[in-house]
């Protein structure tokens, strides 16, 4: 069965990736983010994270998974090519990954000391 599903052009996915995604990138059919943690137990912590969203959403990325990395690919298998879903689930995973709490709020974060640290943020 194949799939109706729009596939966006080269142009077009690099114009959303700039407006919406800036860390990910295009190469070779899929859109990619590499999101830098601080070691085995943080990397887990992101991929689980990623599997959990995946799951949900029923579109799965392809993962390589390394001691302080994690690379994510995304593109819609039945439709040959980037579709919305890949956005919509790229920019879940920016949203739960890259999440920390605003100076503002009550919440504290991770406090600022390396044996602390498991995300290497981006901003």
């Amino acid at each position: 069965m194949e799939s109706k599903e729009k596939t966006f052009t080269e142009t077009e996915i690099l114009e959303r990736l700039k407006k919406d995604l800036p860390n990910w990138f295009y190469e070779s059919g899929w859109i990619r983010r590499k999101y830098k943690t601080t070691g085995w137990k943080s990397t887990l912590m992101v991929v689980n994270t990623i599997g959990h969203l995946s799951e949900a959403a029923w579109h799965h990325p392809d993962l390589t998974v390394s001691y302080a990395f994690v690379v994510v690919k995304l593109q819609n298998h039945a439709a040959k090519g980037i579709t919305e879903k890949d956005f919509l689930l790229a920019a879940e995973f920016e949203k739960v990954i890259c999440w920390k709490p605003t100076k503002e709020s009550p919440l504290e974060g991770t406090p600022d000391d390396p044996r602390f640290k498991y995300i290497k943020y981006d901003s």
